[in-house]
Formats: C-alpha cells, structure tokens, sequence
C-alpha cells in the first residue's frame, strides 16, 4: 500500500468510503489537502501520470489548518489504511510545529483504534454528528 495526492477522479471512491455525497467530497478534494491510501503501485515516474484505478483505494485523510492546528477533516478507510493515513497530518504538523485534533463519531471503533495507535489522546466530548455523540482526540507538540 502505498499514499498519494487525491485527485478529482478518486471523489466517487472517496465518497463510497466515507458514506458521502461525490460532489462534496470533489469539492473537498480540491479545497483541502487529502491523501488516499492505494493498493496499485506508484508510478516510478513521480512526473508520469497516474493511471491508478480509484477502486484499489483503501482509504483517505483529509487535513487543514485552522488556528495554528491541523485538523483531520475526513477519515476513512480500513484499518490499516487509517493508520497509515494518519501519519500524514502528523508529518505536517511535527514540520510546523502545530497540535493535531480530529473528531470521531464514537461508534467509529476502526478510527478510534488507528487515532490510539497513531498517539491521538481523547481530550474530551465534541460536538453531536448526524445526532450522533463524538470525540475529541489531540496531539500536542512539545
């Protein structure tokens, strides 16, 4: 597996993946950093083109900053994918200096896992989702 840039034709799987509209996620897509965990392989070429098809995705991170953190925006996947997805925030943030915070929905127990193994710390409730009870999981920076 291996993580690349999102591009506007990944949106659908994106979508599938997150259980969400494909027109919001191509606008996230293209208003957010995002990253897709992909089964195929790179291309060796890093200025050659993507041929990758969007259905060997496993997952997606969506990240920007806000207020001096990073905030995880979207977050899907399985397991693994999750894990590794989440290193990339993490690489942005350790870079400038900056926490890292996302919300997950509480029965998410995929994500939950992969936040704790990734170091995430529950620091308490967030905000209801579709009526649904969240947390609120940081990294501080030293």
């Amino acid at each position: 597996m291996h993580v690349r840039d999102a591009v506007e034709a990944d949106a659908d799987h994106i979508a599938a993946i997150a259980d969400a509209p494909a027109e919001a996620m191509r606008d996230v897509v293209h208003d957010r950093t995002v990253r897709v965990a992909a089964v195929d392989e790179p291309p060796t070429d890093p200025n050659e083109d993507n041929d990758a098809d969007p259905a060997d995705l496993r997952g997606f991170v969506a990240f920007d900053v806000r207020d001096g953190v990073v905030h995880v925006t979207g977050l899907g996947g399985t397991a693994d994918a999750c894990k590794r997805l989440l290193e990339e925030p993490m690489r942005f943030a350790a870079a400038e200096d900056m926490p890292v915070e996302l919300l997950l929905v509480d029965d998410e127990s995929t994500l939950r896992d992969a936040a704790a193994e990734a170091g995430f710390d529950a620091v308490g409730a967030g905000p209801r989702f579709e009526g649904k009870p969240t947390t609120r999981y940081r990294i501080e920076r030293d």
